[in-house]
């Protein structure tokens, strides 16, 4: 699940009563978004439920189950979404389940309260693991074999644990980017931008990096400037001078808080409005090479090959014949 690859990839989710309506979305909107954006199913789930009964959320809201949870040599990934009053949900019986489905599973995670079922199956002793912050300290002092830490999510081995609704958007862009690559990630992110008006510009979120966490003000200001001169890519070292930074300096505060290197996140960038052009325009290759910053046609050709596994003809006439889940969704959308 977490290897590059463009096959069609199964998850089933398995949502315990009294989940909130939010975590449920937190799994499969990016997903969703992830499908459109791309143009193809490169994501596909199916809701069970202990009953089979449609989820009752919290919200009052039932959401449709495809079956009840009875797990037999399944191998997709199993998600465990919970709420509150977990324990309801942790008979003898569904611990036996979750055991017996865990030797055949490629990863199991436990979303927000599914991490103390999981727990109380002994499916994270010896594993690092998280969960709401609300609960961390119980949560810890009653399952002494996982080893817990405040963060918003973790990735262990063949186990997943996450600390509410937000990280698990945060999660579900990591899994999207270590299978489809960082462009695709940061295109998802763009779904989930809220932006009030009024407020001073360097408190929105960036609007193609939502999701992506920036919390040093340099970095900000640097990912601020790339977008706004994506025709004309300014230099590193003058990037750097900009905010602020040496050039050095720059590349380390990327590295660690978004994870990649500055020119990257920049090329990311690029890439993405180029192919937000090539699907939604009838603009030419080379004009729009020239305006993403490519100074020839053979460049960007060869960039956006190698970011997207086809051409960008491909993708036009792809896309096109399916455009009504082609065309990417403007931020603020969703």
């Amino acid at each position: 699940m977490l290897t590059p690859s463009n096959d069609p990839l199964d998850i089933d989710l398995l949502v315990l009563p009294e989940t909130n309506l939010i975590l449920i979305a937190s799994v499969i909107e990016p997903l969703r978004g992830a499908n459109r954006i791309a143009g193809s199913e490169i994501y596909r789930w199916r809701i069970f439920t202990p009953d089979g009964a449609p989820a009752d959320t919290t919200s009052g809201i039932p959401v449709p189950a495809h079956a009840a949870f009875r797990p037999d040599k399944e191998t997709s990934p199993l998600f465990v979404l919970g709420s509150y009053n977990w324990r309801r949900s942790a008979t003898t019986a569904m611990k036996m389940q979750l055991s017996k489905t865990a030797r055949h599973r490629s990863m199991i995670a436990g979303i927000e309260s599914g991490s103390w079922l999981l727990a109380e199956a002994s499916l994270l002793d010896e594993v690092t693991a998280t969960t709401h912050w609300e609960d961390f300290d119980d949560f810890s002092a009653t399952y002494p074999n996982v080893r817990t830490v405040r963060d918003r999510f973790v990735i262990d081995g063949k186990r997943i644990t996450t600390g509410g609704s937000l990280p698990t958007v945060d999660l579900m862009l990591e899994i999207i980017r270590r299978r489809q690559g960082y462009s695709l990630a940061i295109e998802v992110s763009r779904l989930f931008i809220y932006e009030q008006n009024g407020a001073p510009a360097e408190a929105l979120l960036m609007r193609s990096t939502t999701g992506l966490r920036m919390s040093d003000a340099r970095v900000a200001e640097a990912v601020r400037l790339m977008e706004e001169n994506v025709e004309q890519p300014i230099v590193l070292a003058r990037l750097a001078r900009r905010v602020g930074v040496s050039a050095r300096h720059l590349q380390t505060l990327f590295q660690e808080g978004m994870g990649v290197a500055p020119h990257i996140h920049y090329l990311a960038l690029r890439l993405n409005a180029a192919r937000r052009k090539v699907i939604e325009t009838k603009a030419s290759f080379a004009d729009i090479a020239a305006a993403t910053g490519f100074n020839s046609a053979s460049a960007f050709s060869r960039s956006y090959r190698a970011h997207f596994s086809e051409s960008a003809s491909e993708t036009r006439r792809r896309l096109r014949r399916r455009q009504p889940i082609a065309i990417p969704e403007s931020g603020g959308r969703g």
